[in-house]
């Protein structure tokens, strides 16, 4: 990474885990990212699926998740500087989605959910974001459960071990209705 951060912070390693998992990719899906940011979860789903489509709207996030990803020697990641609104418009499918930021949920889920055949995993640090990825999964008949992820490291103090939380994060699981 070029030494630029980028609002909001990368997914922390053990909350990718879960939301791949979650995600259940197979090697001939293809996932769309929505709000990609450096572009670890990008690079990390495409070491499962066939193919990735990543967007963010900030060119900057694009630029790093771009080197990232070359530098990681992933070739089979697309992205694309967009509003997801912008690049939901097109009629291109896709077997998972995971959205790790981004604003406009609630008009952007009942659009993404016909365009995604199997799984949608929405990471979330806000208690709002919850509930409304909540409330439009349930109106549009997608939800399927919000699993919370706490994740506390040991740093070492005074010769000793001490551990400092990391603040959760909610996965919370659809299922697409795409044909």
């Amino acid at each position: 990474m070029s030494g630029t951060t980028l609002a909001g912070g990368q997914t922390q390693d053990e909350i990718m885990a879960v939301s791949l998992f979650k995600l259940g990719l197979r090697s001939t899906d293809t996932l769309l990212e929505i709000g990609c940011g450096s572009g670890k979860v990008s690079i990390a789903a495409a070491q499962k699926a066939k193919k990735v489509f990543s967007i963010d709207k900030r060119p900057d996030a694009i630029n790093i998740a771009r080197k990232s990803a070359d530098k990681a020697g992933i070739q089979t990641i697309e992205f694309f500087c967009s509003d997801a609104i912008d690049f939901l418009k097109s009629d291109q499918t896709y077997d998972c989605a995971f959205v790790g930021g981004t604003q406009q949920l609630a008009q952007i889920l009942p659009v993404l959910a016909k365009k995604v055949r199997r799984t949608i995993v929405v990471n979330a640090v806000l208690l709002s974001t919850l509930a409304q990825t909540v409330a439009t999964m349930q109106q549009i008949g997608i939800f399927c459960e919000v699993v919370q992820v706490q994740v506390v490291r040991s740093h070492e103090i005074a010769g000793s071990i001490m551990f400092k939380p990391i603040d959760p994060v909610y996965v919370i699981v659809g299922k697409g209705i795409a044909c």
